[in-house]
């Protein structure tokens, strides 16, 4: 029989994080640190919203953009939390979560042979979407001495006359890295520069806690040529809600919106209903869950301290990256033994890139009384495994 599978993705490689939660699901007592997801349920004037919506029988398409009235308050909240201006009737664009909006962006963007620069660790879909779309990845490896921060020396030196989109993935998954505004006013001249486009993933936009968030998209020249993504998953504990959005320049989002209209129809209903609420009633939501994770974030890092456990300090996102070089194994050796032994699931660093070797993802998006019990084994077999 003839080969029914398309070679490019036939090659693409399996997601790093789902073999340890494989094995979870099945384990008694295990306590699981890998999951990128809130422990918070949606807050219940959202859910509210959402059942509201279905008892009025709002069970239509919407728009392929969107309903209007979402939209509208995306650009309002965008401008009052972050300073970016935009405008709902084209250039607002709701999707299936931003994991839509990474995939759509990228194929209205690229032309075969394109480069697309991503700097790792970072999100597992980049690389493979990029590919998808038929770009070239080029990896920037962030270093731990610069706080896995993206520098415009890297970025200059990673660019070619074929390189047409940088990916921004601040606060970053799974570093806890940010950008601050120096750090992004630094990349923004390299931008200029080149002329190339950016692609800026700010999931985690309000999960900052050094300074507020700032949006590559705020500064001078770069509204024209930044896709700026966001959703409803982190901020608002909505992650099977599955709406994200895309802001951007109209001949951008215009043909995202075409791929989304013949790929997906529009984003779910309910779903737009519930976030129109979220955005003009849940700032003091966000601001407690908020709290909340950088509670849970210190505790980490004072535990890390403690068990003498390299990690540089995360100011965003809900995870930490400690070190675990000085073992002489490799990040899934580690995080397998470690499950073995004392039945904690945290994630390899090469998850999410190489240059992840030797560093292990955290995530704290869960209750202090499982990260209390989880830490207090990570500790015992950190012991162990320096008196073996």
């Amino acid at each position: 029989m003839r080969n029914p599978l398309s070679d490019k993705c036939v090659a693409l490689k399996p997601s790093g994080i789902r073999k340890f939660f494989d094995i979870v699901a099945e384990m008694k007592d295990a306590i699981s640190l890998g999951v990128g997801e809130p422990d918070f349920d949606t807050p219940w004037h959202i859910r509210d919203e959402g059942i509201y919506s279905l008892e009025k029988g709002r069970t239509f398409y919407t728009s392929n953009a969107g309903l209007m009235e979402l939209r509208k308050e995306v650009c309002n909240y965008l401008e009052r939390r972050f300073d970016c201006h935009y405008e709902a009737a084209g250039e607002t664009l709701i999707t299936v979560g931003g994991s839509e909006a990474i995939d759509i962006a990228l194929r209205a963007m690229i032309n075969p042979g394109d480069e697309v620069i991503i700097p790792q660790p970072s999100y597992v879909s980049y690389e493979p979407c990029a590919i998808l779309a038929d770009a070239i990845p080029v990896i920037i490896n962030l270093k731990n001495e610069n706080e896995f921060r993206l520098t415009a020396e890297e970025l200059e030196n990673a660019i070619t006359d074929k390189t047409k989109v940088l990916i921004l993935p601040f606060p970053n998954n799974p570093t806890g890295a940010i950008m601050e505004k120096d750090d992004l006013e630094a990349i923004r001249e390299v931008i200029l520069k080149h002329d190339i486009f950016v692609l800026s993933d700010e999931i985690y936009a309000e999960l900052s806690y050094k300074d507020k968030h700032v949006s590559i998209a705020s500064l001078p020249d770069m509204k024209e040529r930044t896709v700026l993504i966001n959703g409803f998953s982190k901020a608002y504990a909505m992650t099977g809600w599955r709406l994200g959005y895309a802001c951007g320049p109209a001949n951008i989002i215009g043909q995202m919106t075409k791929i989304h209209q013949f790929a997906i129809m529009c984003a779910p209903t309910t779903s737009q209903y519930a976030a129109i609420e979220a955005l003009k009633n849940g700032d003091e939501d966000v601001r407690i869950m908020c709290e909340a994770y950088n509670q849970r974030r210190r505790f980490l890092m004072h535990e890390f301290e403690k068990m003498g456990l390299p990690c540089f300090e995360p100011f965003g996102a809900f995870y930490v990256f400690p070190c675990i070089k000085e073992f002489g194994m490799t990040s899934e050796e580690f995080a397998t033994k470690l499950l073995e032994e004392e039945k904690v699931a945290v994630v390899p660093g090469t998850a999410f890139g190489d240059c992840g070797e030797g560093f292990l993802r955290i995530s704290y998006a869960y209750s202090i009384d499982n990260l209390k019990v989880a830490l207090d084994r990570i500790g015992s077999f950190v012991e162990r495994l320096r008196s073996r």
